[in-house]
């Protein structure tokens, strides 16, 4: 059972889990009275909105709070400068685009970052040919993720050759439809822009 529940997705307002079933799309509103039968109305504030940014974040990686703060931490805590020097932003989102988990979620061998969890924690999963089960395994560049060559006939992999050659590449990984596996060529060097990470980072300066 998944740590991250439906409900976060309905207090956000927009689904982050992945699911085919999450219960946002059956109920796009929070949880409890709508607006329109509440007798004030709720105004975000900077606190509220800062708030909302480091959840959405974490609910996106499927973190929970003790985890996802301590990335937040290290982030801000290793300044670098010089030429080529990397934002705590940047940092931030350099590091949980390195987890295992959601570099398996990345290369189109699992359809939620979920299931990839899952997948790294049962041992289908290897980094440089050994079995990983840690999902919050750091990958480097340089590193080969794949799936294990006995899990490859599991129902959970049915199709997972025609979906990873249907996916647009992504430009920090090379991935094989025939071996089902993915070479690590390079770090994000910009944050996606669904997230506002710079809240994030001001929600924990607090």
């Amino acid at each position: 059972m998944s740590r991250i529940t439906c409900k976060s997705c309905r207090r956000l307002g927009e689904s982050l889990c992945g699911r085919e079933k999450c219960a946002f799309k059956k109920r796009p509103y929070a949880p409890g009275k709508l607006d329109s039968e509440r007798k004030h109305r709720s105004s975000s504030s900077e606190y509220g909105e800062q708030l909302r940014a480091k959840q959405k974040m974490r609910i996106t990686y499927g973190l929970m709070e003790k985890q996802f703060s301590s990335y937040v931490k290290t982030a801000m805590t290793k300044r670098e400068t010089g030429e080529g020097a990397t934002t705590p932003a940047l940092k931030l989102y350099q590091t949980l685009e390195s987890r295992l988990d959601n570099l398996v979620y990345r290369a189109g061998f699992a359809n939620t970052r979920a299931l990839a969890r899952q997948m790294v924690s049962h041992g289908h999963i290897l980094v440089n040919g050994r079995r990983v089960t840690v999902s919050s395994h750091l990958v480097r560049i340089g590193d080969k993720v794949s799936i294990r060559e006995g899990s490859k006939s599991l129902k959970v992999f049915a199709n997972t050759a025609e979906k990873v050659m249907a996916m647009t590449p992504t430009h920090i990984m090379v991935v094989d439809p025939k071996t089902l596996s993915a070479e690590i060529k390079g770090i994000p060097r910009e944050v996606e822009p669904v997230f506002d990470t710079q809240k994030v980072l001001e929600y924990y300066s607090r």
